[in-house]
């Protein structure tokens, strides 16, 4: 890889508060504020996105809007296969953090024979399938996708046979199967889950740095651990949601959560995750400057994407260097 380019994906149609397909906006607002010059840098595409179909009546309550989010993680997973094997850095801005499991496919697709490992900053754990979601909002599923696991030993619903469908197809978008192995999935500071999540995390051994952890050890004792636990991983990608900050800074998003990191933890954690040679993807998910106020989580996110832009082009700039 020898530069970055950004993947810009505003559907929202996976949460359940309105208004994070403005984020990449208030991003670029956050930008000009700053006197930056960050989005002129790079190369940017627009990911079609099928935000029009929220007027619309939805007809899948145990996976809202499932058949356009199939649609849309179609044209994620093509965009970032494609980037990759350009032998360019997708660095993802997305709405709601359903699109992730669409990012995760397009890195299989792209290298269907290499582990993929995944580090999932954030205080939800996302792991909620249509037989256990309460809410039927998809951007707590994406990990169940990418995992391919239903949870069914904690199932509740009983989904319509077209959200089945539909569910089948995404967990066999990109490359059919499974993307990524429970041992191979690390939380950090998920804090607000369900009984289903607890249960199917416990089941599934996933490990969590909750807080405490995480400011005892620091950042960059947190980040060795964690490539350690994946070091049977070939690739590694990293998912940045926004309410992984305290509440106090994350006002911006559909979902604030108390006890969270702070700016500077933040960016000192992505810096020191994505300074490893086996981080193929960032993404940054769930900013909505509509719950917001003067723009000031656009503003702490913007800083902290700076900061692991740097990383990562740091790295590809080593890369470079090392390659001749």
């Amino acid at each position: 890889m020898r530069r970055i380019k950004l993947l810009e994906v505003r559907s929202e149609l996976g949460a359940g508060t309105r208004g994070a397909s403005l984020g990449i906006d208030a991003l670029k607002v956050a930008c000009l504020n700053k006197g930056s010059d960050y989005f002129r840098r790079f190369n940017s595409v627009a990911i079609p996105d099928l935000n029009h179909v929220l007027f619309e009546k939805n007809h899948f309550p145990k996976a809202k809007h499932i058949d356009s989010i199939y649609t849309v993680q179609k044209g994620i997973a093509s965009t970032v296969e494609q980037t990759l094997r350009f032998g360019e850095f997708p660095l993802v801005l997305a709405g709601d953090h359903s699109n992730a499991s669409g990012t995760i496919a397009g890195i299989k697709a792209a290298y269907p024979h290499k582990t993929l490992g995944v580090v999932w900053v954030d205080a939800h754990a996302d792991i909620h399938s249509p037989y256990t979601t309460p809410s039927g909002n998809m951007h707590g599923m994406p990990l169940a996708i990418s995992l391919g696991d239903d949870n069914r030993p904690c199932q509740r619903n009983h989904p319509e046979p077209e959200t089945e469908f539909f569910w089948q197809k995404l967990k066999n978008l990109g490359e059919p199967g499974p993307k990524v192995a429970p041992e191979h999935l690390v939380y950090v500071v998920v804090r607000d889950t369900e009984h289903e999540e607890d249960a199917i995390m416990e089941r599934l051994g996933i490990k969590n740095y909750k807080l405490d952890e995480v400011k005892a050890k620091g950042t960059r004792q947190v980040a060795r651990e964690i490539y350690e636990r994946l070091r049977f991983c070939d690739l590694v990608y990293v998912s940045f949601d926004v309410d992984s900050l305290d509440s106090r800074f994350s006002k911006g998003t559909g979902t604030p959560v108390e006890e969270g990191l702070n700016v500077e933890e933040a960016i000192s954690l992505c810096r020191a995750l994505l300074d490893n040679d086996r981080v193929v993807c960032f993404e940054m998910v769930e900013i909505n400057p509509t719950l917001d106020n003067m723009n000031t989580m656009a503003t702490n996110a913007f800083d902290i994407l700076e900061a692991a832009t740097d990383a990562i082009q740091n790295r590809l700039r080593l890369e470079e260097v090392v390659s001749r």
